[in-house]
């Protein structure tokens, strides 16, 4: 099959019990166990660096500042100099542009029928440290998974998770554009969990490693309270791919792959099956929430439905308030003057005002930006 090494094999190290039929009596109870999985090439994690990569690139360069805007940062790059940092402090392309390559604006979504902008976003980045801090993490976690499970689950798993995540930001952050591969990055973490708890009885040392998981997750989690960070694309992600995990990294017990490995004229006892009931569970249950659960988030966004105003404090999930920062970007205004494709901007709560040079006049786009000069 493509993309699959038979030589090379995956060792994960595991510890017999003694209640197990399936582990060989006496001393061979104490001591760990090799259980041996094909090793997968990494081909499809390193095209999704490139993809993204090259996509900052395209972004770049059909953003144009030095033609589009009057000031530019590192003029020296010609059409890929950045905007700037008062306009996109990550180093990167405009609002506009990002708009128009396809960024998730919701406006769109709903009253245009562009559901495509759910997935686009996804492979679109704000920045130089935007696509810099997602492609270390992807790599960081993806190849490690492509490597156990292949690219054609890990694939599915990326793009659902990425999709999952674009679908509950666009439910509860309507009044901005949102770009970014985090939700899909939350996917593969999550699955990590879950892929943990559903293969629970070929691991060793699984509390310690399930509780590394838990701390790793919860801090990720922790840092999207921040303002300017979309965490409800972080929490559909990762609740999509823990979900997914369920359904596409389960693995054989360890007690069916150990009557595979016996030894010839060993003694066996009675057969047992490939997968555990609690893992069919899993896998029947996650199943039916994911697809309820996408299925009717796809039915309240193409109704218009905010959901804000059915949970009054989930907004504390992606911003919450402290001393050092304020959480109220979305409720600011602005004064608008426009002149031909000539934006003005004034913000009417700390005064500043910018000119912006607009291919259209999206209103989510001239908010985002309204919300970039008043924070």
């Amino acid at each position: 099959m493509k993309g699959k090494d038979p030589s090379p094999e995956v060792q994960i190290t595991v510890q017999g019990r003694g209640g197990d039929g399936g582990v060989a009596a006496g001393a061979e109870d104490h001591v760990f166990r090799q259980v041996r999985y094909r090793r997968w090439v990494t081909w499809l994690v390193p095209s999704f660096v490139v993809a993204n990569v090259v996509m900052f690139l395209v972004t770049m360069y059909v953003n144009d500042c030095p033609k589009k805007s009057g000031f530019c940062i590192a003029r020296f790059l010609g059409r890929f100099s950045f905007q700037t940092l008062k306009e996109n402090p990550l180093l990167g392309p405009s609002s506009d542009t990002l708009y128009k390559m396809g960024a998730l604006a919701v406006a769109d979504v709903v009253q245009r029928h562009q559901a495509w902008r759910l997935f686009t976003c996804i492979w679109l980045h704000a920045g130089v440290f935007h696509v810099l801090a997602n492609m270390l993490s992807l790599v960081f976690i993806g190849i490690r998974l492509e490597q156990e499970f292949g690219f054609v689950r890990i694939g599915l798993l990326y793009v659902i998770s990425g999709f999952g995540g674009s679908l509950l930001s666009a439910l509860f952050i309507q009044s901005s554009i949102s770009v970014g591969a985090s939700g899909a990055l939350f996917g593969l973490l999550g699955s990590m969990l879950s892929e943990l708890i559903t293969n629970w009885t070929i691991y060793a040392n699984k509390l310690a490693a399930l509780l590394t998981l838990i701390v790793i997750v919860i801090i990720n989690l922790a840092m999207g309270i921040l303002p300017h960070v979309d965490n409800f694309a972080h929490i559909g992600g990762f609740l999509s791919g823990f979900l997914l995990g369920f359904v596409f990294l389960i693995r054989p017990q360890f007690g069916w792959v150990s009557q595979r490995n016996a030894l010839p004229g060993r003694a066996t006892p009675s057969l047992k099956p490939k997968h555990t009931m609690y893992q069919y569970v899993l896998w029947v249950i996650s199943v039916i929430l994911l697809i309820s659960g996408l299925t009717v988030g796809l039915a309240m966004l193409f109704h218009g439905v905010n959901a804000n105003e059915y949970c009054s404090w989930c907004h504390y999930m992606s911003c919450f308030p402290g001393s050092k920062w304020s959480c109220k970007s979305q409720q600011v205004s602005c004064m608008m003057n426009q002149t031909g494709n000539v934006l003005d901007l004034t913000c009417l709560s700390n005064g500043k005002s910018n000119d912006y040079i607009l291919s259209n006049d999206n209103p989510s786009v001239i908010q985002n930006l309204c919300n970039q000069l008043c924070s």
